[in-house]
């Protein structure tokens, strides 16, 4: 949030600010334990039995978090008020590759096109798959 303030990412009237702050610990609790622990799981690591057997769970906090934003954005384009904020950039983050965790986000039509929106910003930069980062010389 510290990188935000004085951006457009971080509204300056209080009832927005305070629905962005809401937003992000909302990806901090609800969100990002569920949809990124399992994405790295399956993408990142080689799963020990406790965590095979903790995926299901994962999986469905996962989906109870894209339910909670498929609602909400099924009556707002963005989160924390009428324009793309800090909370919409955190969201994306993991949202926006779910399905390397698992998550078809094809029954959430409001959260995909969001995601559409955040893509089409201007100055937003696509992650690089894995294996086409940036090599930096040493």
């Amino acid at each position: 949030m510290l990188l935000a303030e004085g951006s457009r990412f971080l509204p300056a009237a209080r009832l927005e600010r305070a629905l962005t702050l809401q937003w992000l610990f909302f990806e901090q609790y609800s969100h990002e334990p569920n949809i990124a622990v399992a994405r790295h799981w399956i993408q990142h690591s080689d799963m020990t039995e406790a965590q095979r057997a903790q995926l299901p769970a994962k999986q469905d906090g996962g989906h109870a978090a894209l339910a909670v934003m498929e609602r909400h954005l099924g009556a707002a384009d963005w989160f924390g008020g009428d324009a793309m904020t800090v909370a919409d950039i955190a969201l994306y983050a993991y949202t926006h590759v779910a399905d390397e965790g698992g998550f078809d986000l094809s029954g959430y039509p409001a959260v995909t096109a969001w995601l559409a929106r955040v893509a089409a910003e201007p100055g937003h930069v696509p992650m690089l798959s894995v294996g086409e980062g940036i090599v930096l010389p040493l």
